[in-house]
């Protein structure tokens, strides 16, 4: 797009869906989440006091890094080239003053900010109309995005439509209007990226208990593992979304989450609000297929990773005691629904090997920030001087879990699984292997995933599971 600009008439930008990717009282609200959750019962109210008011109460209890908004280049190069030809910028926005004189100051390329205030939200005909007792004489230009812009693009000298909805696009096309990112949004596609769907091989710790009791050919118990499995997979895949929405200030300071959907603007926040909630919906439903107790274990999963993305998240070794307890109720789970009794042997081995990997996790994420990491910059519970400690808890607790699993093998309820017991003893040096070699690469700073779903692509991982199975299978058949 050829942004020289020759004409002299003010240039005035909006901000929600425009100047920025994202919207400014969504991303708000989820920031007053964050950062004064206790305030958010008073939302309602203030909604009924109308959209101003909501925008200006919300303003006043959070605190915005306007430098970590999604801003779209094609708009700011052309905010920039009209500035340079001596043209006035004015940022005109329905978003409350506050909010919007952060974002200027960011900038630093605007010359006035009309914005809304804590009795007049400045959208569509009221934007309209302060623009033109501005400037009556002459014109203007306009870039917008939605609907709500329809008239401004009307009254323009000349407009341009960015990332437009419905009806803008409708506009630009009929008016032959410059449009910048017009298309190119593959919503589908970026809303199956934030339901992150590779992390549903983490439930199928659902079927374990069924595959160690070896009941698996009876198709009935099969058949609610599978329909076990799709119910955790949804409730976490809406848990993710809540979490990635709540996280969006911490993420967009990442090396690597500040490229997620939410971060990055590709998915809007109401779009992911509707998903989640249809996604737990059908989990729910779901649910209803199978005992009464298991739709117990799935709102106590459900209501554990939400306090964990509210709160345990940030706390000092509650969070990785929380995230190995998930996974430990995702084994309950599966024994709930196949009607099979828990070992208390996989129970106790799985708190102590997911307990490891969960360090690992905020080992990881720990060393990445580097010196001066604190919970300011991590959004967690730890410092830079804590990566020792959670080095050695780590292998602590895998030698643990290894521990537990040589106990069992020498247990009575082995023996009346298995007729030769003594071939599952190798399984100790190979779940020793997965860990220590888990926790050499946190050391090295060459892991940059998820330990489980490490665990479950890892081709070296993937032989000592290969290994692991055809045991069992020799120690109970052969």
């Amino acid at each position: 797009m050829d942004v020289r600009v020759e004409n002299h008439r003010p240039l005035y930008v909006d901000l929600d869906g425009t100047l920025i990717k994202t919207d400014l009282l969504w991303e708000s609200l989820f920031l007053l989440a964050r950062q004064a959750p206790g305030a958010l019962w008073r939302v309602p109210f203030w909604l009924a006091r109308g959209k101003a008011c909501l925008k200006a109460e919300i303003a006043k209890r959070i605190v915005l890094d306007a430098s970590l908004l999604p801003y779209r280049e094609g708009v700011v190069e052309q905010m920039q080239a009209a500035s340079a030809a001596g043209r006035r910028v004015v940022l005109a926005t329905a978003a409350n003053e506050r909010l919007a004189g952060a974002i200027a100051d960011h900038l630093g390329v605007f010359d006035a900010v009309m914005a809304s205030d804590d009795t007049v939200n400045l959208s569509a005909e009221r934007k309209l109309e302060r623009i033109v007792a501005e400037e009556d004489v002459g014109g203007f230009d306009y870039i917008g995005n939605s609907r709500h812009d329809v008239c401004l693009f009307d009254a323009a000298a000349e407009a341009t439509v960015v990332a437009p909805d419905r009806a803008a696009a409708q506009w630009g096309r009929a008016a032959g209007a410059t449009t910048i990112d017009a298309g190119g949004r593959d919503l589908v596609r970026n809303c199956l990226k934030a339901m992150r769907p590779h992390q549903w091989t983490k439930n199928v710790l659902v079927v374990v208990p069924l595959v160690l009791s070896h009941e698996y050919f009876e198709m009935q118990r099969l058949v609610a593992a599978i329909i076990a499995f799709l119910c955790f997979s949804f409730a976490a895949s809406s848990v993710y979304i809540f979490n990635d929405l709540l996280d969006l200030a911490s993420d967009r300071r990442h090396r690597t989450k500040r490229l997620r959907p939410f971060a990055c603007g590709s998915v809007p926040i109401p779009v992911g609000l509707a998903l989640a909630g249809g996604l737990l919906l059908v989990a729910t439903l779901l649910s209803f297929t199978l005992d009464p107790l298991f739709q117990l274990v799935l709102f106590g999963y459900f209501l554990m990773t939400t306090l964990y993305s509210f709160s345990l998240k940030r706390m000092l070794l509650l969070d990785v005691l929380t995230l190995a307890a998930l996974y430990t109720v995702r084994i309950i789970a599966g024994s709930v629904a196949a009607d099979i009794e828990a070992s208390f042997w996989l129970m106790a081995f799985s708190i102590f090997f997911f307990l490891s990997l969960a360090l690992v996790k905020r080992f990881t994420e720990l060393l990445e920030f580097g010196a001066g990491a604190d919970r300011a910059t991590t959004g967690r519970g730890y410092r830079d001087v804590d990566l020792d400690t959670l080095g050695q808890a780590g292998m602590s607790a895998g030698f643990a879990a290894v521990l537990v699993l040589a106990l069992y093998i020498d247990s009575v309820e082995i023996r009346d699984l298995y007729d030769l017991p003594w071939m599952l003893w190798p399984l100790c040096p190979l779940v020793l292997y997965i860990i220590v070699r888990i926790w050499i690469l946190a050391r090295r700073n060459e892991m940059h995933e998820d330990p489980v779903v490490f665990i479950l692509r890892d081709w070296r991982s993937q032989i000592m599971i290969a290994a692991g199975a055809l045991m069992f299978i020799a120690a109970a058949y052969v």
